[in-house]
Parts: C-alpha cells; structure tokens; sequence
C-alpha cells in the first residue's frame, strides 16, 4: 500500500469502510441511518476486554480530516439549534462543550447558533480560576471535569443550556451534567447536541423522563443516529481478536500455511511493523524561532510565530463571548499568512495537529490555511488524545497508526502517555503541532516527546505556539452575609460512642430521619444519574460472628503495624506543618485515625490537639460551614486534614478543588489541602505513616467502628446554606459498638513501637515523598482493561475493596496473587455476596474492588447475589 493510499483510506476515501475490519471478526453491525458508516469507523481499545470502540470521521480527534468538514459539521448542528430555539431565545442561550472530545465542536456548534457564548468544561486546574461547578462523565477513561468560567455569571442565566457532545450512548454524562447545573442555576429548557446518538431503545426514554423530573424541557439534536449491534460473546471474541494482535508476530517459517495463519502472519506482522514504525526513536527537535518556505530540512522541528492576538482567548476554558469571536475572525487571515510562509515550497500535504483539549484554535487555523492555500495543498486536521487505542494497518481499520509520547502539559493527575493516531506513514509532507504556552515545555521537546517523533515521520515540523490565556487577577471577594451563629461541635456521648474531648463533629444530627435504601436501589439511582450517592445511606451491614472473628483476629495482628504508622504520621505533622496542629478528621474513615494520632501526640508528647470531623462529598465538595466555623476558632494554617487512607485520590483531589473555591468565595486563606492519612497506597500525599497496602481493620466494618456515625448526607431538603452537613448517630447499635476497643488495643501498642517510629521518621523526613500518582494511573488502566470506562467504579486498596462489598453491588474483586491474611474478610464477604476473586499478577495494590459496571436490579440473581456480565 502507498502512503498515499494509506491516507486515503485513513480518512474514508478508498471505498472501503473503516468500520469492516472489526465488523467482520467481531460480528459488530452499525444499524441506523444511512449516514452512520461515513461518519464513524471502527477500533479496538488496547484492552483484552473491551469489544469495540467507535471512531468519528469527522470530529477531528482520531482521524485527520479537512478542516472544512470539521468545522462544518459543528457549524450546521449549531444552525439546526438556532432554528430550534427561534432567533429570541437563541440570543439568550449559552453552549457547554465536554472536554476533550468535544471542545472543538462545541466551539464550532456556538459559531453556528450565532452569538452564544462559549464554555467548555476542562480536566486542567488553573490556579486562581474558581469552579462554577464540576460533573463527571461515566464512559470515559478520565471522568472527572471541571467548569472554571472566567465570569461566574455565565452560567447564571435562564436562556436555554446547550450541551454538545461527540457521541450520544447512554445519556449518563448528559444527566450527570444537568443534573449538577440545574441543582445552581436551573433553567427551563437544555439543548442536547452531538454528531450521533447511538442510544440503546433501553436509554432512549430517560431523558424525557429525567425531564419530566426536573420541570425543564430537553431536546435532542443529532447529525444521525443507530445503534450498535453485539452478538453474543463479543467480549470473548474481542478479547481473543486483541490479544492476536498485541502477540508478536508469527514467522511463518516456523507455523505451517494455513488459509487462518496466513491472515494471522500478514496482519499480525503489519500491526508490529505498525507500531515499531509509530514508535521508533525520532530525531531530536531542534531549529530557531521563526523560519521561512523552503527552510526547513527533513527530520527538523522549528517555531512559526503566529502572534496571536493577546486579548482573545486560546478557547473555551474560561469562556469565549461573540467579542472574542470577532477579534479572531478578524486576525485568522494573518496567522494563517505566516504558517504558509513557514511551509517547504514543495508541501503538498499538510497536518494541523492540534493538542488535547486545544481543538478549536487548531481548527480555526487549518481552516483558514486551507483557505490560504487554495487547492494547491490538500490541508488536513486532527488532535492528539489522551485515549489508548489498538492500530492496526488495515484498509477496513479506523486507527492505521500511532504516535505514542508523554504528557506535556504536567497534568494535574500526573505524567502519562499521549497518542497521535493515523499520522506516521499517511504521507504528510509537512505537521504544524499547534499547543498551548502550558505544554510548551522541555517534555514536548524531549528524546521521546512529541517534536521528535512526529519529526521522525514527517519531514518538516511546525510548532505554533497560542499563549494559555488566564483571567486576570481580580480583588478577592467579600466574604457573604454569615449566619448569626454557627453551632457548636457535636459530641458523645449525645453524638457518637467517642469520648466528648476524642473529637467535635461539625455536623447536624439527622439520626431521626429515615435516609437507607436497599443496597441494590441506591446502586441504581447512582449509576444511572437519578441520585447523588451522598443523599441516602446504605442499610448497616449486620456483621456474621464469622466475620466479627475475622476482625479481632485482624486487629490483633495489626495493632503493632497500626501503632507505628498513627506514630509516623503524627511525627511528621508535627515536625513539618504545626507544632500545635488542628486535626480535621474527613468524616467518617478519617476519623479514627484522627483520635489515634491526638493520642499519640499525648502519650508521647504531652499534647491535647484539638480534633474535629467535618464532611466531605465527591463531586460536591466540603462542608463550607464547617470551614467557616473553623476559621473563626482557629488559625487555618494550623489545620491539618485528615483521612484513613487514600486510593486513587480523588478525594485529596475533591478537597484541593474545594478549598481553592472557599478562598475565593469567602476571602479566607490559609487552608492546607494536603491530607494526612494512615496509609498510601495510590501515592497521593506526602504526609503519611505508610504507603503499604494492608488491612486497616477499621475499614472491616461500618459505624460500629467509628462512634456508631454513619456516614455524611448532603441532600437540599435537609441541609439548608446555614446548615452542617448531616449524619445519622446509630444508638440501637451499642451492643455491637467495637469503636473503643478499636482505638485501645492500638493505643495499647504505642510504647511498644516508639523506637521503630523513631527511625522510621527519620526516614520519612529524608526520603522523596513526592506523589507519584501511581494508583490513579492503575485505576485507570483497570478501568479501560475491565471495559468498565469509569473510575468511580474502581476502588483499589484493601479499605475501598471492603467498602465496595459492604456498601456497593460489587462485580468482581482483584487480589495480587499471594496476597495472604489481609484478604480474608474480603474473600469471606466474596464469598457471602457471590462475587468472584480473581488473582491478578503486578497488581500494585493488595486488592481492588470492582462495583458492577452495568448495574441495574437485573444485574443481580434472585438471591441478591452478584451475576457475571
């Protein structure tokens, strides 16, 4: 095949459907509108367990494209909307892009609805920059997103919300989403816009039923729309098809000819010759600013200077009104003058790439290349991704190739690889990689970086640089109106088996009021958006004498191992952060932890450290009463937060995000998002006790080892703005309370362990206590190797895995193989619920917990046990 031919096909001009590779050996059927196969082809994620992925022709991220049917697509939809609404109420709309997928399109569907303004969420925090908000996204592998709006009152209006989206699958990201918005800014009509709707006829009707629950009108525009086909055992065949493919190749010197292993030969041979080619070391990127036609040598990397226009936003992230459209209008002609400049006279096929969630700047500028340049040079677009899929140099294959290289930009959950696809060997002349100042940085111009390995395969490189645009600095605002009186601390024995000095809980007593739900109900409501999972409680879980046996035995063994860790981290608290620290414990696993370590700094100090518990909620944040209240009783700074242990770290994450938005809405500064926990296993914080992954036995059972509290509920009928948030105080369990004993028998423990704390101190003061980030990365890679696309449903390390299969509907659990006593509570509740265990070799914790992906109530037998997908 020609490389011209190769990219020919890549784009879906050979005839052949970029979809009939997978079709044919999956048995995949795309049924639908007649438009469905030109405007996606199909892939294989580089994961065992994950059947298909669809691939758009036309947005722009996988597969290079001209920029003009980019562009168009999301300008068309845009005109649909606007028709739609009526030209009245198209005035008042504002659109909502999702990041990374769909920051371009947004951009483009708001240039067709006319003068909307722009927002698009993004997974990149800016310091300074306050949330309007955050929602999370069930299908993809980073989920969490964040709205940081330079003008907060963007969102404020009562003109419809248009959200914009690539695909269209299950609406859970669309309920997600307003579901989030409209609890702050509720409006009477949302638009939902994406190229195809690819719903199941089981999705189909929720969103007119979420609707109808809302009071709010939500229409729907699509370009097309279907459905994907699965036949029975997809899974395994796809898992088979993947592992072929990932296997080196096979010399047919070696393996008799078959018709099957002649096919096996030639296509495993090209997919390792494909990525030996996309993966092989490049020449290193080098050259001055600036450059001219023609100046550039083959293999070169250099700067064309577009001078961007200082006062007009590189995109969405903070906002993008009709004024800063009409300034870049006005300023593309030139930007694309200096790239046509800077291009070899012999270019006759050019790449604009752009750069994650960098879309529509990229766009703007391919289009308007193109343009330039007339017919004489055939421009194409496309973007780098942080999503992993499978090449495979095929005709009827979406991803014929892949560039792999690290992350840039230093993204805030750490370093990971990044991919370019169908751009090595689709025979471009020349790339103009276009990034934001933020990425400009000495890992894109490294050996392995981007630079050199597009410069690998590509003779000529352009890097265009658009200046990270970031609001400017403006006073801190007043802080609100405060209620008259915050109240005091709640304490035992009224609230709680803990004794009234061990620790004040800054919350509201909620302990008559009826909040459990079935475990199997609350599953649902969670994962298909109906209800946020901090709105009820589980139903306690009544502990087996099986089990209670388990967990003395556990907290026999561990004691010793406990004590040293609660003597580690209090140590290093006092020596780094305050010698008279505020312990704030994260309600309710943290708040053992907390006690401990005020009884360590007693026993072996002589310190009475003030203790509170205080709640916080992923994607909802901390409790901002209870930090008001803290800051009028103590100086923030002496605050030190505390937890149990961390998994992958969204809650370190949930509360730096948190504590960023007080600052800015209360003026209050000082707080310290970095957590002090027990143990860390996903390597999040720096100030720990341990990083081993092992069974903490306060994570084996729920209120009856942390002062009979459940834990904390945020839901609007009960929690007013002058409220803490609540919990409920399980009194008819004191029978059955083993808090105390808990806290004894590893207090009992401290003078045995003193002289290892000593040392191990000592230690910790002198290593590298850096993050790493490593457990986000696994969840991660489980998460797509699982095909489960959603990390709130991995919960790594022992701690999470026990709450998965007291609290959750679990799936499966993953054990490292040889993982010993630390498990066997897990493998007994395994074995209670029906759930499989399954031993996983390199796992980088002891185990993880895997809640049920596709959960509904048929998701479970009769018996309420967990069914195998």
């Amino acid at each position: 095949m020609t490389e011209r031919a190769h990219a020919a096909h890549a784009e879906g001009e050979t005839g052949v459907w970029s979809g009939s590779w997978v079709a044919e050996r999956l048995g995949v059927e795309l049924a639908g509108d007649e438009a469905l196969t030109g405007l996606l082809g199909l892939a294989l994620r580089r994961n065992p367990k994950r059947a298909h992925l669809l691939v758009s022709n036309v947005l722009g991220k996988h597969v290079p494209q001209a920029p003009s049917v980019v562009y168009g697509h999301g300008v068309a939809l845009g005109r649909r909307v606007r028709e739609l609404l009526g030209a009245e109420a198209a005035e008042g709309a504002v659109v909502l892009g999702y990041a990374e997928t769909a920051t371009g399109l947004g951009h483009s569907v708001a240039d067709g609805l006319g003068s909307a303004p722009y927002l698009h969420s993004t997974r990149r925090a800016v310091a300074g920059v306050a949330r309007a908000g955050g929602f999370e996204e069930s299908h993809s592998h980073a989920t969490s997103h964040l709205l940081l709006p330079q003008d907060p009152a963007l969102l404020a209006g009562d003109g419809p919300l248009v959200l914009v989206d690539d695909e269209f699958s299950t609406g859970n990201t669309v309920l997600n989403t307003i579901r989030a918005l409209h609890e702050r800014y509720p409006r009477k009509r949302y638009v939902v816009v994406a190229l195809v709707d690819m719903r199941s006829p089981a999705d189909a009707g929720r969103l007119d039923a979420f609707a109808g629950e809302i009071g709010a009108r939500v229409d729907l525009v699509t370009t097309a729309s279907g459905t994907v086909r699965l036949p029975p055992g997809v899974l395994e065949k796809g898992q088979e098809l993947v592992a072929r493919y990932e296997a080196p190749p096979v010399d047919p010197a070696t393996e008799p000819t078959t018709e099957a292993t002649t096919e096996r030969t030639t296509e495993a041979t090209s997919e390792a010759r494909t990525e030996r080619t996309a993966e092989a070391t490049s020449i290193p990127a080098s050259g001055p600013t600036g450059g001219s036609r023609g100046a550039a040598s083959p293999g070169s990397v250099e700067r064309v200077d577009l001078r961007w226009p200082h006062d007009v936003p590189d995109g969405g992230r903070h906002g993008f009104t009709a004024a800063d459209r009409d300034r870049l209008e006005s300023a593309l002609p030139g930007m694309a003058a200096r790239i046509a400049d800077a291009l070899p006279a012999r270019a006759r096929r050019v790449l604009v790439l752009g750069f994650e969630e960098l879309m529509y700047a990229p766009l703007r500028l391919a289009q308007a290349l193109e343009q330039a340049v007339g017919g004489d040079v055939d421009v194409r677009y496309s973007t780098t991704t942080r999503s992993p899929v499978l090449a495979v140099d095929d005709p009827g294959y979406a991803i014929r190739t892949r560039l792999v290289f690290p992350a840039h930009d230093d993204p805030a959950d750490g370093p990971g690889e990044r991919y370019a696809y169908n751009v090595a060997g689709a025979g471009f002349d020349a790339v103009i990689a276009v990034v934001d100042s933020a990425a400009d940085t000495p890992a894109l111009h490294a050996p392995d970086g981007l630079a050199a390995r597009l410069a690998a395969h590509v003779p000529h490189v352009l890097l265009a640089v658009v200046p990270s645009y970031v609001p400017p600095a403006s006073p801190a605002p007043q802080a609100p109106e405060r209620p008259p009186m915050l109240p005091e601390p709640l304490r035992g024995p009224a609230f709680s088996s803990y004794a009234p000095d061990e620790v004040g809980w800054l919350l509201q007593d909620l302990s008559d009021v009826t909040l459990e739900a079935p475990t199997e109900e609350r599953e649902e409501a969670i994962q298909s958006g109906g209800a946020h999972y901090a709105e009820s409680l589980p139903v306690e879980y009544q502990p087996s004498e099986q089990y209670q046996e388990l967990f003395h035995a556990a907290l026999d063994s561990s004691a010793a191992r406990l004590a040293r860790a609660v003597g580690a981290v209090t140590e290093v608290v006092l020596t780094e952060r305050s010698p008279r620290p505020v312990l704030v414990s994260l309600a309710r696993a943290g708040t053992p932890v907390g006690v401990l370590m005020r009884r360590w700094a007693r026993f072996r100090h002589g310190l009475d450290l003030p203790h509170y518990a205080v709640s916080i909620v992923r994607g909802r944040g901390i409790d901002a009463n209870a930090l008001r209240w803290l800051a009028d009783h103590h100086d923030p700074a002496d605050v030190v937060f505390v937890d149990g242990w961390t998994g992958k770290g969204a809650i370190t994450r949930e509360l730096a995000a948190a504590l960023r938005d007080f600052e800015a809405s209360d003026g209050v500064t000082g707080f310290d998002p970095e957590i002090a926990v027990l143990a860390d296993p996903g390597s999040c914080v720096r100030t720990y006790g341990t990083r081993d992954d092992f069974l903490i036995p306060s994570a084996c059972l729920n209120s009856t080892v942390s002062g009979l509290i459940s834990r904390t509920v945020l839901r609007a009928d009960l929690v007013g703005p002058h409220d803490f948030h609540g919990a409920k105080f399980y009194r008819e369990l004191a029978g059955a309370d083993l808090s105390p004993a808990f806290l004894d028998a590893v207090s009992a423990r401290f003078p045995d362990v003193t002289e290892s704390v000593d040392a191990h101190v000592k230690e910790l003061l002198s290593a590298d206590r850096t993050p790493t980030w490593e457990g986000w990365a696994a969840v991660e890679r489980i998460s797509e190797e699982y095909g489960i696309h959603d990390v709130n449903l991995v919960k790594p390390g022992v701690g999470e895995t026990t709450r998965v299969m007291l609290r959750r509907v679990p799936w499966k659990v993953l054990a490292r193989a040889g993982a010993g006593a630390d498990l066997d509570h897990v493998r007994l509740l395994a074995e209670q619920r029906g759930v499989p265990v399954e031993e996983v070799a390199d796992l980088p914790y002891t185990c993880v917990g895997l809640i049920h992906p596709q959960y509904t109530r048929g998701a479970t037998g009769a018996d309420g046990k967990a069914v195998t997908l």
